[in-house]
């Protein structure tokens, strides 16, 4: 392993998806280390993601979600959780590298039903690009914001915390009943509630608040990871063309 990728140690407890910034502010030159390896390793991950993506393609994954269209989005985001625990635990180790990119591995996983539902469509594959796009666009935004302004945006956590929640219990509901108008509004709710949590999670980030790259990297890619298949849904739904 490298060593500018080895781990810097926290002595404050690492959530598990996102937290409260605490106030501890790093030292200047650890502070520019963790920024420095976070965005590094953040987009390192994109290349087991695409790897996972490719792997579910190939599977026909797709098949298995529509066999099973409530067991298998539910075993998936079991096995995401589950991933989550991992890189948690190996946080401080450099293993924690290696999980996180088996975590961003089965996200890709997870990214196969809809790429292959935008496959089906005309412009389905330009539809994507865009997505990718528009997530990246909101990524820098959010980050010129954090790095620019001198507000402290950890009061967001609590408010967004239960918006995930709420958010993630709707989601399984919709799972059963499958009512497309609520899918849509999940969708634009999710590209919200998650562009809040990239302004949250950089500003904690930029500000010295989080000391552990790999969780940073983890918190950053969750954020993007739901962004883009929510954007991704949105443009489907009002742009798509059926062939």
């Amino acid at each position: 392993m490298d060593p500018k990728f080895e781990p810097v140690m926290s002595g404050q407890p690492a959530r598990p998806l996102n937290g409260p910034f605490d106030g501890t502010v790093a030292a200047p030159l650890a502070q520019n280390t963790v920024l420095r390896n976070t965005y590094w390793l953040l987009a390192l991950s994109m290349l087991p993601t695409v790897l996972g993506a490719y792997v579910g393609a190939q599977l026909n994954f797709f098949a298995q979600f529509a066999a099973h269209p409530i067991a298998t989005p539910l075993l998936m985001f079991g096995a995401m959780m589950g991933m989550l625990f991992v890189v948690t635990r190996l946080r401080n180790s450099a293993w924690g590298v290696v999980a996180l990119f088996g975590f961003t591995f089965v996200a890709g996983l997870m990214l196969t039903p809809i790429l292959t539902v935008a496959a089906g469509f005309r412009n389905g594959w330009q539809l994507v690009g865009l997505a990718g796009v528009m997530t990246a666009a909101i990524f820098f935004t959010m980050a010129a914001v954090a790095t620019v302004s001198k507000r402290d945006f950890s009061s967001m956590g609590k408010f967004l915390m239960v918006g995930t929640v709420v958010l993630i219990v709707a989601s399984i509901a919709n799972l059963f009943f499958q009512i497309p108008a609520l899918t849509v509004t999940l969708s634009a709710i999710t590209v919200l509630i998650f562009s809040a949590w990239l302004l949250h999670d950089l500003s904690n980030l930029v500000r010295g608040g989080e000391t552990n790259y790999i969780m940073a990297t983890m918190n950053l890619f969750l954020n993007l990871f739901n962004i883009f298949i929510s954007l991704l849904n949105l443009l489907l739904a009002f742009s798509g063309q059926r062939d």
